[in-house]
């Protein structure tokens, strides 16, 4: 334990005017003004190019550990073949009408790929692979291919996605592929074409597609322009202003096809001339042992994650010194995101960030979608719990409207998406009669006496549900509450109860937190959804929770752990591991029924 410092964090000083309406709503802005940043993001390569051009931008694994641990990308390589990439696909024609999809996963030509596309107004689609290598059927991968209808298609191998591939209508679509083909475009020599097409290039010009998992139905293709990427990172440099005075260095799963991974993380390092270590790992059995051994070979300076990312690396971070303290050696800021951490993994990250360096790395948060660019607010001051998600960044207005007892969060500012790609009607939808954007989320004060110390998330306004008994159950509250009561055993939890008369829950187990408790380091899934010391460990908790909390709407009456995993194809996860709790209670029909016969079945937890 080395009881470092740590490097002092320079924040924007939280302020926030309120403006209270006659109808109850609230409009909450930030008297910080926006300062006048880029126009497009590929002024950022450039200027790094020039002022520290072998500086690392970006990094990933060698595929064969005698070549050594890291391929490095220098913002002066990135850039100079970026432009090459920018002629070769001028070359073939593709413009605004004639966009790019890359169907593989993140690497260093997805990255060069998409930032040669984007710097001359070609618009880049990235589509989660999953709808190409789990998918079953493929529909949401002919639904984005038909609202798209790409030029090109860039697939790090053939192969993997033969199948994929065959359910499209490639007639005059381009398949790149890694190989000889990508080092052709490298070997391109950028002329006059792409200078006249980079000067082109503004606020309003489409950068990209990102397409929503979305709570019903098909993907949603979200426009992003280069105007609300420039402005989530100017915002994002006037809340957090250390990250100019010290670049980021990151190491990072979270997919580029979200918004998260796609937007916030690697732009963070290309607007400030930090570094992104790709981590080809994820959340899941085998591939999370990817992400801990490539954080034993680099150590970020902060580390951005979602919940699901958090409990999959926490028993590493527990188990291996080496790693904790790799880890943690620079680190200055843990940045969750996309869903409300329990309280639980924030205790724990506490306690492991003591082991390593004596005291606790600060925590932050911030909030927002793929239609927010996707950051609405920020934390941008100490806080000591999880739950708050900030206050508006500046030039962002949050409006908060009264609906069904909770206060429903809106968004208007220059990093909204001006809406769907032909898809006026949701479009329309999307937004209110002021143009704020219809975000679906609620949210409160954390100090209903002091704005200033932030909203709270309070959970999705269509999740929420009554009782028979006509109440109402904050299902995103009680799903936290879950989560940290039973931990460490349970990944995620759906809550059911809509027209009944109690609340229940379906449940996936966390098989690191089942192997501990139980002490089999062999369990599998169905082993632990059917073990009785698992089972018993709920009851446990479940039962302390619910002593403290016995009122209908909180009490936890029964819960079914299940083996089988949430399904893409069924729209019930997220490749970066979200449930979808609308899709779930629809598609698992027949489990919810087990919950509330007046005889459960043995698999049934009863508390």
């Amino acid at each position: 334990m080395s009881g470092n410092p740590g490097p002092a964090l320079h924040y924007l000083e939280p302020k926030v005017d309120v403006d209270r309406r006659d109808d109850g709503s609230l409009v909450l802005s930030s008297p910080h003004p926006l300062g006048q940043g880029v126009v497009q993001l590929g002024l950022y390569m450039r200027h790094w190019a020039q002022a520290t051009p072998d500086q690392t931008f970006l990094a990933e694994r060698h595929s064969k550990p005698e070549d050594g641990d890291w391929h490095e990308l220098s913002f002066g390589a990135a850039r100079s073949q970026a432009d090459a990439i920018s002629q070769a696909l001028l070359d073939r024609g593709l413009g605004p009408e004639r966009p790019l999809m890359i169907l593989s996963g993140n690497s260093l030509k997805h990255a060069l790929l998409t930032f040669g596309a984007m710097q001359v107004g070609i618009p880049v689609a990235p589509v989660s692979p999953a709808y190409s290598l789990m998918s079953q059927d493929f529909a949401k991968l002919r639904h984005i291919f038909d609202l798209v209808r790409p030029a090109m298609i860039y697939v790090e191998s053939a192969a993997p996605f033969a199948d994929a591939l065959a359910s499209l209508d490639l007639d005059g679509v381009e398949l790149l592929e890694a190989g000889a083909a990508f080092e052709a475009l490298l070997a391109s020599q950028p002329g006059p074409a792409v200078e006249a097409a980079f000067d082109k290039v503004g606020p309003d010009t489409v950068a990209k597609y990102l397409f929503t998992s979305g709570s019903t139905g098909l993907p949603k293709g979200v426009i992003n322009t280069q105007g609300m990427l420039c402005a989530n990172m100017q915002q994002l440099q006037q809340v957090w202003p250390f990250l100019m005075e010290r670049p980021p260095v990151l190491v990072d799963w979270l997919p580029w096809n979200h918004t998260f991974g796609g937007n916030i993380v690697i732009n963070n390092a290309l607007s400030n001339g930090g570094t992104l270590y790709i981590d080809g790992g994820k959340p899941a059995p085998g591939l999370i042992d990817i992400t801990a051994d490539n954080l034993r070979r680099a150590s970020p300076s902060l580390y951005y994650n979602v919940p699901a990312g958090f409990a999959a690396l926490l028993p590493f971070l527990e188990a291996d010194a080496g790693l904790r303290d790799n880890f943690f050696r620079d680190l200055g800021l843990i940045f969750y995101a996309g869903a409300a951490l329990p309280q639980d993994l924030w205790r724990r990250l506490e306690a492991v960030s003591i082991q390593s360096l004596g005291r606790a790395v600060p925590m932050v948060s911030a909030w927002g979608s793929t239609e927010t660019a996707p950051m609405a607010t920020s934390v941008h001051w100490a806080i000591d719990r999880a739950g708050v998600i900030g206050l508006p960044v500046p030039g962002t207005e949050i409006k908060m409207v009264p609906n069904g007892g909770k206060m429903e969060l809106r968004v208007r500012g220059p990093n909204v998406t001006p809406g769907y790609l032909k898809q006026p009607d949701l479009t329309a939808e999307a937004f209110d009669e002021e143009g704020f954007y219809r975000i679906g989320d609620a949210g409160k004060f954390a100090d209903p006496d002091d704005p200033v110390k932030g909203l709270v998330f309070d959970g999705r306004v269509a999740e929420d549900f009554k009782l028979t008994t006509g109440t109402w159950v904050n299902s995103g509250g009680l799903r936290l509450a879950a989560l940290t009561a039973a931990a460490p055993v349970l990944q995620d939890v759906v809550v059911a109860g809509h027209d009944r008369d109690f609340v229940t829950l379906l449940a996936w187990p966390n098989l690191a937190g089942c192997r501990s408790v139980s002490g089999d380091g062999d369990m599998d899934v169905e082993g632990a959804a059917s073990s009785d010391t698992v089972a018993g460990h709920i009851r446990d908790g479940l039962g302390a929770y619910n002593g403290s909390n016995p009122g209908s709407s909180t009490r936890i009456n029964r819960l079914l752990l299940m083996a089988a995993p949430p399904a893409i194809d069924a729209n019930e996860i997220t490749d970066k591991g979200y449930i979808n709790q609308r899709a779930v209670l629809e598609n698992r029909v027949g489990e919810v029924a087990r919950l509330y016969v007046e005889a459960p079945d043995d698999g049934v937890i009863q508390l």
